[in-house]
Protein backbone atom coordinates (compact mmCIF):
# COMPACT_ATOMS: atom_id res chain seq x y z
CA UNK A 1 0.00 0.00 0.00
CA UNK A 2 1.34 3.48 -0.75
CA UNK A 3 2.04 5.65 1.82
CA UNK A 4 0.64 9.13 2.29
CA UNK A 5 3.80 10.77 1.89
CA UNK A 6 4.53 8.92 -1.18
CA UNK A 7 1.20 9.27 -2.59
CA UNK A 8 1.55 13.22 -1.86
CA UNK A 9 5.38 13.59 -3.19
CA UNK A 10 3.64 11.32 -6.70
CA UNK A 11 0.36 13.82 -6.77
CA UNK A 12 2.34 16.94 -6.34
CA UNK A 13 4.67 15.61 -8.77
CA UNK A 14 2.06 15.20 -11.39
CA UNK A 15 0.20 18.67 -10.53
CA UNK A 16 3.21 20.48 -11.30
CA UNK A 17 4.34 19.13 -14.35
CA UNK A 18 0.94 19.91 -16.07
CA UNK A 19 0.48 22.75 -13.95
CA UNK A 20 3.33 24.32 -16.04
CA UNK A 21 2.13 23.19 -19.36
CA UNK A 22 -1.51 24.78 -18.30
CA UNK A 23 0.20 28.07 -17.23
CA UNK A 24 2.16 28.17 -20.52
CA UNK A 25 -1.23 27.93 -22.35
CA UNK A 26 -3.37 30.65 -19.75
CA UNK A 27 -1.47 33.67 -22.42
CA UNK A 28 -2.01 31.65 -25.52
CA UNK A 29 -5.51 30.94 -25.41
CA UNK A 30 -5.93 34.61 -23.24
CA UNK A 31 -4.03 37.08 -24.31
CA UNK A 32 -3.63 40.56 -22.99
CA UNK A 33 -5.45 42.57 -25.63
CA UNK A 34 -7.84 46.05 -25.84
CA UNK A 35 -8.75 46.72 -23.85
CA UNK A 36 -6.30 46.02 -21.76
CA UNK A 37 -7.35 47.06 -18.03
CA UNK A 38 -9.66 44.41 -18.69
CA UNK A 39 -7.98 41.87 -19.68
CA UNK A 40 -5.00 42.56 -17.23
CA UNK A 41 -7.82 42.01 -14.61
CA UNK A 42 -9.41 38.69 -16.13
CA UNK A 43 -6.03 37.27 -16.24
CA UNK A 44 -4.31 38.61 -12.93
CA UNK A 45 -5.86 35.32 -10.52
CA UNK A 46 -5.01 33.39 -13.22
CA UNK A 47 -1.40 34.71 -13.17
CA UNK A 48 -1.56 34.84 -9.17
CA UNK A 49 -0.98 31.06 -9.52
CA UNK A 50 -2.87 27.75 -8.12
CA UNK A 51 -2.87 24.33 -7.95
CA UNK A 52 -4.86 23.51 -11.29
CA UNK A 53 -6.33 20.68 -10.02
CA UNK A 54 -9.21 20.55 -12.10
CA UNK A 55 -7.13 20.94 -15.25
CA UNK A 56 -5.19 17.94 -14.25
CA UNK A 57 -7.81 16.20 -13.50
CA UNK A 58 -8.77 16.77 -17.12
CA UNK A 59 -5.63 16.01 -18.97
CA UNK A 60 -4.90 12.81 -16.53
CA UNK A 61 -8.45 11.15 -17.21
CA UNK A 62 -7.68 11.89 -21.17
CA UNK A 63 -4.15 9.71 -20.87
CA UNK A 64 -6.00 7.12 -18.99
CA UNK A 65 -8.79 6.78 -21.30
CA UNK A 66 -6.56 6.31 -24.63
CA UNK A 67 -3.84 4.27 -22.57
CA UNK A 68 -0.74 6.22 -23.16
CA UNK A 69 2.05 7.14 -20.47
CA UNK A 70 1.81 10.03 -18.62
CA UNK A 71 2.83 13.61 -20.11
CA UNK A 72 4.04 11.16 -22.91
CA UNK A 73 1.22 12.86 -25.53
CA UNK A 74 1.33 16.19 -26.91
CA UNK A 75 -2.00 17.55 -25.44
CA UNK A 76 -2.53 20.09 -28.16
CA UNK A 77 -2.81 17.02 -30.79
CA UNK A 78 -4.18 14.09 -28.92
CA UNK A 79 -5.47 11.36 -30.83
CA UNK A 80 -9.46 10.27 -29.71
CA UNK A 81 -10.44 7.01 -28.83
CA UNK A 82 -11.98 6.37 -32.23
CA UNK A 83 -9.56 8.29 -33.99
CA UNK A 84 -11.79 10.95 -35.26
CA UNK A 85 -9.18 13.69 -34.03
CA UNK A 86 -6.55 15.32 -33.36
CA UNK A 87 -8.29 17.37 -30.06
CA UNK A 88 -7.02 20.01 -28.17
CA UNK A 89 -6.72 18.70 -24.72
CA UNK A 90 -5.30 21.28 -23.53
CA UNK A 91 -7.36 23.95 -24.80
CA UNK A 92 -10.10 21.85 -22.71
CA UNK A 93 -7.82 22.23 -19.94
CA UNK A 94 -7.80 25.95 -20.15
CA UNK A 95 -11.62 26.03 -20.64
CA UNK A 96 -12.31 24.69 -17.45
CA UNK A 97 -9.80 26.77 -15.07
CA UNK A 98 -10.96 29.97 -17.16
CA UNK A 99 -14.40 28.89 -15.31
CA UNK A 100 -12.53 28.03 -12.20
CA UNK A 101 -10.98 31.69 -11.90
CA UNK A 102 -14.39 33.24 -12.94
CA UNK A 103 -16.19 32.47 -9.47
CA UNK A 104 -13.15 33.16 -7.55
CA UNK A 105 -13.36 36.57 -8.77
CA UNK A 106 -17.45 37.07 -8.14
CA UNK A 107 -17.07 34.93 -4.72
CA UNK A 108 -14.56 37.37 -3.40
CA UNK A 109 -17.37 40.04 -4.73
CA UNK A 110 -19.80 38.68 -2.89
CA UNK A 111 -17.58 38.22 0.57
CA UNK A 112 -15.73 41.38 0.15
CA UNK A 113 -12.83 39.62 0.30
CA UNK A 114 -9.35 41.32 0.91
CA UNK A 115 -7.13 38.33 -0.68
CA UNK A 116 -7.07 35.43 -2.82
CA UNK A 117 -3.95 33.53 -3.75
CA UNK A 118 -1.63 35.98 -1.54
CA UNK A 119 -2.34 38.94 -3.88
CA UNK A 120 -5.38 41.73 -3.27
CA UNK A 121 -8.72 40.45 -4.80
CA UNK A 122 -9.40 41.44 -8.01
CA UNK A 123 -12.08 44.30 -6.83
CA UNK A 124 -9.56 45.19 -4.46
CA UNK A 125 -6.62 46.07 -7.08
CA UNK A 126 -8.75 46.78 -9.51
CA UNK A 127 -11.91 48.26 -8.86
CA UNK A 128 -15.70 46.93 -8.38
CA UNK A 129 -16.81 47.60 -11.87
CA UNK A 130 -14.28 46.37 -13.95
CA UNK A 131 -13.80 42.97 -11.45
CA UNK A 132 -17.49 42.47 -12.83
CA UNK A 133 -16.92 42.68 -16.12
CA UNK A 134 -13.57 40.38 -15.73
CA UNK A 135 -15.21 37.83 -14.40
CA UNK A 136 -18.17 38.28 -16.77
CA UNK A 137 -15.00 37.84 -19.78
CA UNK A 138 -13.73 34.83 -18.61
CA UNK A 139 -17.35 32.94 -18.38
CA UNK A 140 -17.71 33.91 -21.66
CA UNK A 141 -13.82 33.12 -22.91
CA UNK A 142 -14.57 29.72 -21.45
CA UNK A 143 -17.27 28.69 -23.93
CA UNK A 144 -14.57 30.33 -26.90
CA UNK A 145 -11.93 28.55 -25.60
CA UNK A 146 -13.70 25.24 -25.79
CA UNK A 147 -14.96 25.79 -29.20
CA UNK A 148 -11.02 25.51 -30.24
CA UNK A 149 -10.91 22.24 -29.35
CA UNK A 150 -11.51 20.46 -32.55
CA UNK A 151 -13.14 17.79 -31.90
CA UNK A 152 -15.98 16.60 -34.29
CA UNK A 153 -18.36 19.01 -33.70
CA UNK A 154 -21.62 16.78 -32.00
CA UNK A 155 -18.76 16.33 -29.26
CA UNK A 156 -18.05 19.60 -28.64
CA UNK A 157 -21.97 20.66 -28.32
CA UNK A 158 -22.16 17.93 -25.66
CA UNK A 159 -19.27 19.52 -24.60
CA UNK A 160 -20.31 22.54 -24.50
CA UNK A 161 -23.82 21.60 -22.59
CA UNK A 162 -21.70 20.27 -19.68
CA UNK A 163 -19.65 23.47 -19.56
CA UNK A 164 -23.05 25.47 -19.39
CA UNK A 165 -25.04 23.50 -17.41
CA UNK A 166 -21.93 23.49 -14.89
CA UNK A 167 -21.97 27.21 -14.52
CA UNK A 168 -25.53 27.17 -13.91
CA UNK A 169 -24.81 24.65 -11.28
CA UNK A 170 -22.36 26.82 -9.99
CA UNK A 171 -24.14 29.83 -9.21
CA UNK A 172 -27.23 27.93 -7.89
CA UNK A 173 -24.95 26.79 -5.30
CA UNK A 174 -23.58 29.75 -4.62
CA UNK A 175 -27.17 30.96 -4.00
CA UNK A 176 -27.69 27.87 -1.40
CA UNK A 177 -24.78 28.93 0.45
CA UNK A 178 -26.07 32.29 0.77
CA UNK A 179 -29.50 31.03 1.97
CA UNK A 180 -28.46 28.64 4.23
CA UNK A 181 -26.10 30.84 6.34
CA UNK A 182 -29.41 32.41 7.39
CA UNK A 183 -31.35 29.11 7.98
CA UNK A 184 -31.03 26.23 11.22
CA UNK A 185 -32.61 23.80 9.76
CA UNK A 186 -30.55 22.60 6.97
CA UNK A 187 -30.31 18.96 6.78
CA UNK A 188 -27.10 17.15 5.88
CA UNK A 189 -29.05 15.98 2.50
CA UNK A 190 -29.39 19.34 1.78
CA UNK A 191 -25.86 20.66 2.51
CA UNK A 192 -24.29 17.76 -0.13
CA UNK A 193 -26.42 18.65 -2.81
CA UNK A 194 -25.38 22.80 -2.23
CA UNK A 195 -21.69 21.22 -2.28
CA UNK A 196 -22.44 18.88 -5.01
CA UNK A 197 -23.78 22.31 -6.96
CA UNK A 198 -21.00 25.13 -5.47
CA UNK A 199 -17.74 22.78 -5.62
CA UNK A 200 -18.04 19.28 -6.99
CA UNK A 201 -19.55 20.10 -10.87
CA UNK A 202 -16.40 21.63 -11.86
CA UNK A 203 -14.65 18.50 -11.44
CA UNK A 204 -17.19 16.81 -12.51
CA UNK A 205 -17.11 18.39 -16.30
CA UNK A 206 -13.05 17.97 -15.76
CA UNK A 207 -13.35 14.25 -15.67
CA UNK A 208 -15.97 13.55 -18.05
CA UNK A 209 -15.20 16.16 -20.45
CA UNK A 210 -12.12 14.39 -21.63
CA UNK A 211 -14.13 11.38 -22.55
CA UNK A 212 -17.03 13.13 -24.49
CA UNK A 213 -14.56 14.99 -26.88
CA UNK A 214 -12.20 11.69 -27.74
CA UNK A 215 -15.37 9.71 -28.28
CA UNK A 216 -15.94 7.46 -25.19
CA UNK A 217 -19.66 5.60 -24.65
CA UNK A 218 -21.93 6.99 -22.39
CA UNK A 219 -21.14 4.69 -19.40
CA UNK A 220 -18.09 5.95 -19.10
CA UNK A 221 -18.80 9.24 -19.56
CA UNK A 222 -21.11 8.80 -16.94
CA UNK A 223 -18.99 7.19 -14.68
CA UNK A 224 -16.18 9.90 -15.06
CA UNK A 225 -18.75 12.56 -14.14
CA UNK A 226 -19.91 10.43 -10.90
CA UNK A 227 -15.77 10.34 -9.69
CA UNK A 228 -15.97 14.18 -9.94
CA UNK A 229 -18.83 15.01 -8.05
CA UNK A 230 -17.83 12.28 -5.61
CA UNK A 231 -13.88 13.57 -5.28
CA UNK A 232 -15.48 17.27 -5.42
CA UNK A 233 -17.65 16.83 -2.56
CA UNK A 234 -15.04 14.93 -0.46
CA UNK A 235 -12.63 17.73 -1.00
CA UNK A 236 -15.72 20.62 0.33
CA UNK A 237 -16.10 18.00 3.34
CA UNK A 238 -12.53 17.91 4.44
CA UNK A 239 -11.85 21.19 3.96
CA UNK A 240 -14.77 21.70 6.56
CA UNK A 241 -12.72 19.24 8.61
CA UNK A 242 -9.36 20.88 8.25
CA UNK A 243 -10.62 24.58 8.89
CA UNK A 244 -11.67 23.20 12.58
CA UNK A 245 -8.40 20.84 13.10
CA UNK A 246 -5.53 22.08 11.47
CA UNK A 247 -3.47 24.53 13.11
CA UNK A 248 -3.83 28.29 11.67
CA UNK A 249 -0.24 28.50 10.42
CA UNK A 250 -0.72 26.02 8.21
CA UNK A 251 -3.71 26.38 7.10
CA UNK A 252 -2.77 30.09 5.72
CA UNK A 253 -6.39 31.69 7.52
CA UNK A 254 -7.51 31.35 11.31
CA UNK A 255 -8.45 28.22 12.11
CA UNK A 256 -12.42 27.75 13.18
CA UNK A 257 -13.30 30.63 11.04
CA UNK A 258 -15.99 28.90 9.02
CA UNK A 259 -17.38 28.19 12.58
CA UNK A 260 -17.07 32.03 13.90
CA UNK A 261 -18.60 33.23 9.94
CA UNK A 262 -21.84 30.71 11.22
CA UNK A 263 -20.93 29.09 7.95
CA UNK A 264 -22.79 26.15 7.45
CA UNK A 265 -20.52 22.51 7.02
CA UNK A 266 -21.64 19.16 7.50
CA UNK A 267 -20.37 19.16 10.86
CA UNK A 268 -22.39 22.06 11.96
CA UNK A 269 -25.46 20.21 10.27
CA UNK A 270 -25.01 17.24 11.96
CA UNK A 271 -24.07 18.84 15.63
CA UNK A 272 -27.40 20.85 15.75
CA UNK A 273 -29.01 17.22 14.57
CA UNK A 274 -27.56 15.76 17.83
CA UNK A 275 -28.79 18.98 19.24
CA UNK A 276 -25.69 21.33 20.00
CA UNK A 277 -26.28 24.47 20.20
CA UNK A 278 -23.90 25.01 17.10
CA UNK A 279 -24.64 29.51 17.47
CA UNK A 280 -23.13 29.50 20.59
CA UNK A 281 -20.16 27.58 20.34
CA UNK A 282 -17.99 30.40 19.98
CA UNK A 283 -19.22 34.36 21.78
CA UNK A 284 -17.32 36.32 18.99
CA UNK A 285 -18.50 36.55 15.12
CA UNK A 286 -15.14 38.05 14.40
CA UNK A 287 -12.79 35.81 13.11
CA UNK A 288 -9.80 38.12 14.16
CA UNK A 289 -10.99 38.18 17.86
CA UNK A 290 -12.04 34.58 18.69
CA UNK A 291 -9.36 32.95 20.75
CA UNK A 292 -7.66 29.36 20.04
CA UNK A 293 -8.99 28.16 23.74
CA UNK A 294 -12.86 29.22 22.33
CA UNK A 295 -12.05 27.06 18.79
CA UNK A 296 -10.69 24.05 20.91
CA UNK A 297 -13.63 24.18 23.54
CA UNK A 298 -15.87 24.39 20.51
CA UNK A 299 -13.91 21.33 18.96
CA UNK A 300 -14.08 19.14 21.42
CA UNK A 301 -17.90 19.90 21.56
CA UNK A 302 -18.21 18.50 17.88
CA UNK A 303 -16.04 15.90 18.66
CA UNK A 304 -17.78 14.38 21.44
CA UNK A 305 -21.35 14.67 19.14
CA UNK A 306 -19.27 12.62 16.63
CA UNK A 307 -19.96 15.23 14.35
CA UNK A 308 -16.01 16.04 12.99
CA UNK A 309 -15.99 11.38 12.44
CA UNK A 310 -19.35 11.41 11.03
CA UNK A 311 -17.61 14.36 8.37
CA UNK A 312 -14.73 12.59 7.75
CA UNK A 313 -16.24 9.39 7.52
CA UNK A 314 -18.81 10.49 4.71
CA UNK A 315 -15.68 12.31 2.53
CA UNK A 316 -13.90 8.92 3.13
CA UNK A 317 -16.83 7.02 1.96
CA UNK A 318 -17.27 9.59 -1.11
CA UNK A 319 -13.69 9.40 -2.29
CA UNK A 320 -13.98 5.04 -2.12
CA UNK A 321 -17.06 5.04 -4.38
CA UNK A 322 -15.04 7.82 -6.91
CA UNK A 323 -12.71 5.49 -7.26
CA UNK A 324 -14.28 2.70 -7.55
CA UNK A 325 -16.24 4.55 -10.49
CA UNK A 326 -12.90 4.14 -12.23
CA UNK A 327 -12.86 1.08 -13.37
CA UNK A 328 -14.03 1.67 -17.06
CA UNK A 329 -10.95 3.06 -17.15
CA UNK A 330 -8.25 1.16 -18.81
CA UNK A 331 -5.58 -0.35 -16.02
CA UNK A 332 -3.10 2.12 -16.44
CA UNK A 333 -0.73 4.50 -14.49
CA UNK A 334 -2.71 7.46 -15.25
CA UNK A 335 -6.17 5.89 -13.81
CA UNK A 336 -3.65 4.76 -10.74
CA UNK A 337 -2.76 8.70 -10.20
CA UNK A 338 -6.70 10.05 -10.58
CA UNK A 339 -7.16 7.52 -7.39
CA UNK A 340 -4.02 9.00 -5.51
CA UNK A 341 -5.29 12.67 -6.67
CA UNK A 342 -8.64 11.49 -4.82
CA UNK A 343 -6.63 10.28 -1.52
CA UNK A 344 -4.72 13.56 -1.80
CA UNK A 345 -8.06 16.27 -2.26
CA UNK A 346 -9.02 14.54 1.30
CA UNK A 347 -5.69 14.25 2.81
CA UNK A 348 -4.10 17.29 2.21
CA UNK A 349 -6.79 19.53 0.50
CA UNK A 350 -5.69 23.05 2.20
Amino acid sequence: MTSPEAREEAVLEAVRKRRELVNDAIPEELPIQRPERLYEASRYLLDAGGKRLRPTVLLTTAEALTDVDPLSADYRSFDPVDGNGPVDMMAAAVSVEVIQSFTLIHDDIMDDDDLRRGVPAVHKEYDLETAILAGDTLYSKAFEIMLETGAKSDRVVDALDVLATTCTDICEGQSLDVTFEERTDVSPDEYLEMVEQKTAVLYAASACLPAILLGADDETIEELYGYGLDIGRAFQIRDDVLDLTVPSDQLGKQRGSDLVENKQTLITVHAREQGVDVENLVDTDDVEAVTEAEIDDAVSELEASGSIAYADETATDLVERGKRRLEVLPDNESRELLCELADYLIERGY
